[in-house]
């Protein structure tokens, strides 16, 4: 297949995914477009908002368009670390008696962790080898997840009662945290009018796992020019404050800066968007767009932060104004 057939196929599989996604999802398409772009990347996302506002019932649709084995896990602060990882049981066979192991719900390719702030950090810390390696290890045997694997995660805002903030290094291992909006008049009226009246044709299977591995290892061939990957190795590196040559507002108001993988998370999603839209080079403003989602949960406040009421996403609005193209 030549480069123009690649792109071509490319876009229109990404067009025809995002399509059924909205026969049952209304509004959000920012949303949707965040989560297609981690996904086919291969990143892990996790999804704030209120409740409410469409995020379990998004996920659950993607899976079915994907056309992905599927698992949702509710964490609830009772949940344990068995509870979703597995573990061995005994069992009786005419050998005698022995231990099986048991998978867990994590043996899935897209799993759901629905509230996962409502967990205890210990149920929490069970999710990271799954997420960065791909793999859980019970008993001090390592067990390898299927591929493509994704963990989507939601997560009720801070300011709600009873839940338990990720730590930094579990945060990290998102590709992206997407806000979902509330909608607008329009959008609402349309939900509304969903739940009188029958939905009509509901979401379809597009692509399946072989299909979804071909997209990402396709996306991973798209070149970078040097001047658009330094462009967002530059973003990375000026968010952290103790740089001299990093912006004022970065020195003054955040405590530490993001990661290098939130630089693999740039460039792996904007050769995404870029092929998405038919075009085999990478632009700056596929750098731009991707940038809040792969920034926002790397960063931290410090005291004259919090202090003075600042806010991460005006503080990277402000970081893109300032860094040259």
């Amino acid at each position: 297949m030549d480069i123009r057939t690649e792109m071509t196929s490319f876009a229109d599989r990404f067009a025809r995914i995002r399509g059924e996604i909205a026969k049952e999802m209304i509004g959000q398409e920012d949303v949707v477009e965040h989560l297609l772009l981690a996904v086919i990347a291969g990143g892990n996302v996790l999804l704030e908002g209120v409740p409410g506002l469409g995020k379990t019932h998004l996920i659950r649709v993607l899976s079915k368009v994907l056309d992905l084995p599927f698992q949702r896990i509710q964490f609830t602060p009772d949940l344990m670390p068995a509870d979703i990882i597995g573990t061995n049981i005994l069992v009786r066979t005419e050998e005698g008696n022995g231990f099986r192991f048991q998978p867990g719900p994590l043996f899935a390719s897209l799993v759901l962790a629905d509230e996962i702030n409502r967990a205890t950090p210990k149920t929490q810390a069970a999710l990271l080898e799954a997420m960065q390696e791909h793999a859980v290890t019970v008993s001090g045997e390592t067990r390898k997840l299927p591929e493509p694997y994704f963990v989507l995660a939601t997560q009720n805002p801070v300011e709600q009662e009873g839940t338990y903030p990720l730590p930094e290094a579990q945060l990290d291992r998102f590709m992206f945290k997407v806000l979902v909006p509330f909608p607008s008049l329009e959008e609402l009226d349309r939900i509304v009018n969903l739940t009188i009246r029958d939905s009509g044709e509901g979401a379809k299977a597009v692509i399946g796992a072989e299909e979804l591995l071909a997209m990402r290892e396709a996306a991973r061939q798209v070149p970078i020019a040097k001047s658009v990957q330094e462009y967002a190795l530059r973003l990375v590196l000026d968010t952290h404050p103790e740089r001299t040559e990093s912006p004022e507002e970065t020195q003054k108001y955040l405590r530490f800066g993001a990661s290098p993988r939130a630089a693999q998370a740039l460039l792996s999603a904007a050769r995404v968007k870029a092929l998405s839209e038919g075009r085999f080079n990478v632009s700056f403003e596929d750098i731009r767009y991707a940038a809040p989602a792969c920034l926002r949960h790397r960063l931290a406040l410090n005291f004259d932060g919090l202090s003075e009421g600042k806010d991460i996403e005006g503080l990277i609005s402000g970081l893109l104004e300032r860094t040259a193209c």
